[in-house]
């Protein structure tokens, strides 16, 4: 393929996505949004006349002994953020038996919640990561910057294949020095990452979304079958026609689940998992409300 037909379909993908995701965050997302994740605080705005109802601790003492008659502070939130989306692009993601690639819902997932973000009048930035950081996109406003955001997402080739997500998650803390919103996408398939989970949380607003797949938690009987490890690129082939092969398989998967929750919890980290077969308006809705629940 040439250069402009490889830019043509780029950019054909880069619609398709921005159709679909920005869609979502306007008619679904807009008000869960901005209620899930409120600014930094109050910010003076204006003096009304004071009416009944009003605090009294509102009351603007001096425009009220100026005029004889009571008026009151109007605050407003200060609505702006920064969101960074910390999107895991190692060998695991091109893993995918359903509607998508765990790659692809990353791409849609963090493309919704982007322009989420921007109709709120937040700043965007990214952190691409495999068992290194491979690009940084700093925080920005505006379309044509999400737009960028996907492009990426869709492609970059990443030079490693394995995962780091505490390296992420450390390089996050050295780059964003103020609080922010973070979103971590990940399969979560890695170790020693908890500690640097809970540094990040006390930093800045961390939330986690799991990328899975149903057959990374049940193997098909389907005979024999060569896998090939998407992050070592180790080659084995497997019995699926039996079932102490299956059932081990399922053990491990349920382990390795039971072991992430359990992390998760203790980190103190709010977390949903969305999956290639089920999407992700369901889960984020849920965790939006979750959060708007607990405020």
């Amino acid at each position: 393929m040439d250069t402009a037909q490889h830019t043509k379909e780029l950019l054909k993908k880069v619609r398709l996505v921005e159709l679909k995701t920005r869609g979502l965050s306007e008619h679904i997302f807009s008000g869960e949004y901005h209620s899930a994740f409120k600014g930094r605080g109050m910010t003076f705005s204006e003096v009304r006349e004071y009416t009944p109802g009003d605090e009294v601790r509102t009351i603007d003492w001096n425009v009220t002994a100026r005029f004889g008659h009571p008026f009151v502070k109007v605050f407003e939130e200060e609505r702006e953020l920064t969101v960074m989306l910390l999107a895991d692009l190692s060998g695991s993601g091109d893993f995918g038996t359903s509607n998508l690639l765990k790659r692809e819902l990353i791409t849609e997932v963090c493309a919704t919640i982007a322009f989420s973000a921007i109709k709120n009048n937040d700043k965007v930035g990214m952190i691409l990561f495999t068992g290194r950081v491979e690009k940084f996109i700093p925080p920005k406003k505006g379309r044509s910057h999400i737009l960028r955001i996907i492009r990426e997402l869709i492609e970059f080739r990443p030079e490693g294949r394995d995962t780091d997500i505490a390296g992420a998650l450390r390089y996050l803390n050295n780059v964003i020095k103020k609080r922010s919103i973070s979103f971590l996408v990940s399969d979560l398939m890695a170790s020693g990452y908890e500690d640097a989970l809970k540094i990040a949380n006390r930093r800045h607003d961390l939330v986690v979304l799991r990328t899975s797949d149903p057959r990374e938690q049940e193997l098909p009987n389907v005979g024999l079958v060569r896998f090939e490890d998407p992050e070592t690129c180790e080659l084995r082939w497997v019995d699926t026609g039996s079932r102490s092969v299956r059932n081990s398989y399922r053990a491990a998967a349920l382990k390795h689940q039971q072991n992430t929750r359990e992390i998760l919890k203790r980190s103190g980290v709010d977390h949903v998992t969305i999956s290639t077969n089920e999407g992700y308006v369901r889960p984020l809705m849920r965790l939006f409300k979750q959060r708007e629940g607990a405020r």
